[in-house]
């Protein structure tokens, strides 16, 4: 009988220990991402951006270039954030304005991030929500190397730290404007691509924009539904 309180007692603190530490990795994990890498988790709420820096407007359009050669290192899930942000995110919640400028205020832009290597985050596609500031699981695996070849072989795809590619509903546009909503929307991802361009230069990172590449190819990779169409590719990395 004392034996089997000992064993009954020692359980209950094995237990409690158990419970403890995964309560620690979770209130880590909230913090910087790594509860993403669990199975179970779809959504990362992405931290929040910052609204200066030490680089103008000015320095960053001056120094903005095509970088097609990065360094093997990762990203921070700050800098992930950021990158969205300015390509995408939300600037005035109560009329849901966003960082770039849209014909109508239809925004019929989508954005994916391909996560090759990130602090925190497992590889994989997400498709980024920009109301929530936050990041959906669309499917796991580290698929650059399955975007370079679907983007003719373009080496720089697959040695980007992350890729960004801006996919776009059409019919959210051409449903008011007609056949030339569909220059609008062209015109509009030119105006989210340079933000990126301009953020990257800020956090000190390199980009460029790919737009040869097969459509159904990147859409089958990324997953996406039938009504969007793949735009860009813009692979980043730490120069």
């Amino acid at each position: 009988m004392r034996n089997y309180l000992v064993i009954l007692v020692v359980g209950l603190v094995v237990v409690s220990l158990i419970l403890f530490w995964y309560q620690q990795q979770e209130k880590i994990g909230g913090e910087t991402g790594e509860k993403f890498d669990e199975e179970g988790e779809t959504e990362l709420t992405l931290p929040q951006p910052r609204f200066n820096s030490e680089t103008s407007v000015e320095q960053a359009l001056l120094r903005r270039r095509s970088i097609r050669s990065y360094k093997d290192e990762p990203l921070t899930l700050a800098e992930v954030s950021q990158l969205l942000w300015a390509a995408q995110g939300i600037t005035e919640p109560a009329k849901g304005f966003r960082t770039a400028p849209s014909a109508g205020a239809l925004y019929p832009l989508e954005l994916y991030l391909v996560v090759g290597d990130v602090k925190g985050v497992a590889k994989g596609v997400y498709k980024y929500n920009p109301e929530k500031h936050s990041l959906l699981r669309v499917v796991g695996g580290d698929l650059r190397e399955e975007l370079s070849k679907a983007a003719l072989g373009q080496p720089w795809v697959r040695r980007g730290a992350v890729v960004l590619v801006f996919s776009a509903v059409y019919e959210r546009t051409t449903r008011r404007y007609g056949d030339r909503g569909a220059r609008y929307v062209h015109m509009e991802v030119g105006h989210a691509a340079q933000n990126v361009y301009l953020q990257a230069v800020s956090l000190g990172l390199g980009t460029v924009v790919v737009g040869a590449f097969d459509d159904e190819q990147v859409r089958k990779i990324l997953g996406m539904p039938r009504d969007e169409q793949p735009l860009y590719i813009m692979p980043v990395g730490r120069t």
